[in-house]
């Protein structure tokens, strides 16, 4: 397991601590110069960036899909979706795997790119104001709230949001019809 990946799985809250609410923790990483956090819930695994096998005819935000244990999962560049150029790929590049419930008992799996993973820090629940109604440079709907970490505000993401439900399905749907090809191939042979 490499260094990030371990940092998630000694972060992860137990269930007893996540459901009395003890624990807020969130995985801080870059991207395009500003600081966004995650909650560490939502996240699976983090991977070094490494190849990605493109498909024909998806949006631009998806930059391809990675084989992860034998899953297809599809890769999504944040920096896309929220509006600017394509993340250029550098050496602290990653790929942070996420589970997002895109249905009531129905999580799809997601990689997505960032410049940087950074660190996993706790945020108290009286140190996460509210998203801003206007100013910030994504839509304030991909925003769960603002944290303040040392004096300086990390923009914590609304996954749910910044990868909607609509989205998921049309990225889903276009991974099913690459990889369904070839599961039928494999039925007829």
């Amino acid at each position: 397991m490499n260094q990030p990946s371990q940092a998630v799985a000694a972060a992860r809250p137990t269930h007893a601590a996540a459901a009395a609410g003890d624990l807020q923790q969130y995985l801080v990483f870059s991207l395009c110069g500003e600081s966004f956090a995650i909650g560490i819930r939502s996240i699976k695994e983090i991977i070094e960036f490494g190849q990605l096998t493109e498909v024909p005819m998806m949006p631009e935000l998806v930059r391809g899909v990675i084989n992860l244990r034998g899953a297809v999962v599809p890769v999504v560049d944040l920096a896309v979706r929220f509006g600017r150029k394509p993340t250029q790929i550098a050496r602290r590049t990653c790929i942070v795997i996420v589970e997002i419930e895109a249905q009531p008992d129905e999580v799809q799996v997601i990689g997505v790119i960032v410049d940087a993973v950074n660190e996993v820090l706790d945020i108290p629940p009286q140190e996460i104001e509210p998203a801003p109604a206007f100013g910030a440079r994504i839509r304030s709907d991909f925003i769960e709230g603002m944290g303040k970490v040392s004096g300086k505000f990390v923009i914590l993401l609304n996954l749910r949001h910044a990868l909607s439900v609509d989205e998921l399905t049309e990225i889903v749907g276009a991974t099913e019809a690459a990889g369904g090809a070839h599961a039928s191939l494999a039925v007829a042979g």
